[in-house]
């Protein structure tokens, strides 16, 4: 028999769509497990209770007050409410975006950025101080966001490029002495300029600067804004796909992207080939901050929350959620859109389980277990471009008449 001609080889899969299904797979086990916690917490609480269930009952109970929250998300909102649901996860997936790529960002020059917190939190601080203080339009205090993120993020590039100090170590200091410095500036003993004291937060942009606002996205349909009314987003999340989408461009169709690849794979081959490995370390370190901080600004920006310098004495969750999202999209710019999405849906959909019965923290237990099964990423998509192969492989047969091998 003669060898198919023109037969698909699904065992040519690119990396792109292996990397999508080996994510895949550590979403669906992370589901799985997450399952299995809700339905244990749920028996146990009820057996303490003293309350009688069958195991059908204990399933259905899982279900539908513990698991469909998660899997729905905002969307498990009363119809009423469905609108805050959504807008809180568009919310909160915006600046999960900008960490996200912070950190997938210093990860192609072989960088590990967990200073991705204390980067957003003195981002933050130069918003609010651009909006609450000098009073610019928001543009402009998105900028400086972007420039606060920075500064914070281009020092451990130094420490790392001149003194070969790890930069795990100097950005986890650098979290901390973000936070407390500013916390310290915004209060000032109580009269700090961008200090309420009545509320003791900072002050509220839609009263001291609204035109510091992020605009919200309307569509209106014949002459209602419907859109507008039910979702009430901002141009955050717009801002931050199309900021992915450069990221994108650069890492991969530009000479810098391709100098800062080469670094992160091998800095000596890279010194070798005449690439000034210091330089780009340090600009690494610096956009991945910069693009922290733009998180902070989308986010302080949207008015949907105000900083306070009284109770914030734990670093912004975002700015490590943001290792998960790019873990989760194994580094790819336009992956820590969907990933970010993700980590956002299951995070507000926790919240809308029955308190009682399952702490929201369980969606946290479900986004920890499918981190922890990114680090076996490579190990699903080489299980899967094997799997592909192997189903691929072309089948030897022995002609009778020859006794020859053959393509089957």
């Amino acid at each position: 028999m003669k060898k198919q001609k023109n037969a698909p080889r699904l065992g040519n899969l690119t990396g792109g769509v292996s990397s999508v299904l080996a994510s895949l797979v550590c979403i669906l086990v992370g589901l799985v497990v997450g399952f299995l916690v809700l339905l244990v917490l749920g028996g146990v609480t009820l057996a303490q209770e003293g309350t009688s269930f069958s195991l059908g009952e204990l399933l259905k109970t899982t279900w539908e007050q513990g698991f469909k929250p998660i899997l729905q998300g905002g969307f498990y909102a009363k119809a009423n409410t469905m609108g805050m649901g959504v807008r809180m996860e568009i919310l909160q997936a915006a600046p999960l975006v900008f960490t996200g790529l912070s950190v997938a960002f210093a990860f192609k020059t072989g960088l590990f950025n967990i200073g991705a917190a204390g980067q957003y939190t003195v981002g933050a601080f130069f918003a609010l101080f651009a909006a609450l203080v000098l009073k610019w339009p928001w543009y402009l205090c998105l900028l400086a966001a972007g420039v606060g993120g920075a500064i914070w993020g281009a020092i451990p590039g130094l420490f790392k490029a001149f003194l070969n100090v790890n930069e795990v170590i100097t950005s986890i200091m650098f979290n901390w002495v973000g936070l407390y410095a500013v916390n310290t500036l915004i209060y000032q003993q109580g009269a700090g300029p961008m200090f309420n004291a009545n509320t003791t937060k900072t002050y509220t942009l839609k009263e001291v600067s609204p035109q510091s606002l992020l605009p919200s996205f309307n569509v209106k349909v014949g002459g209602e804004d419907y859109f507008g009314k039910l979702f009430q987003p901002t141009i955050g999340i717009f801002i931050a796909i199309a900021v992915a989408v450069i990221i994108w461009i650069i890492i991969n169709k530009t000479t810098f992207g391709y100098e800062l690849k080469a670094c992160g794979h091998n800095k000596e081959a890279a010194r070798y080939a005449g690439i000034n490995e210091k330089k780009n370390i340090v600009l690494s370190m610096t956009i991945a901050g910069a693009l922290a901080g733009l998180g902070a600004g989308v986010f302080y920006l949207s008015g949907s929350k105000e900083w306070e310098p009284l109770v914030s004495t734990m670093l912004p969750a975002t700015g490590f959620n943001g290792i998960s999202v790019a873990l989760l999209a194994t580094s790819n710019p336009i992956g820590c859109i969907f990933s970010a999405i993700f980590i956002s849906h299951i995070t507000v959909g926790g919240g809308f389980m029955y308190a009682k019965l399952f702490p929201s923290e369980v969606a946290d237990i479900i986004s920890g277990v499918v981190i922890y099964l990114c680090a076996f990423s490579l190990l699903f998509k080489t299980g899967i471009l094997r799997l592909f192969k192997s189903r691929n492989k072309p089948v030897k047969a022995i002609v009778p008449d020859k006794g020859k091998e053959a393509d089957a």
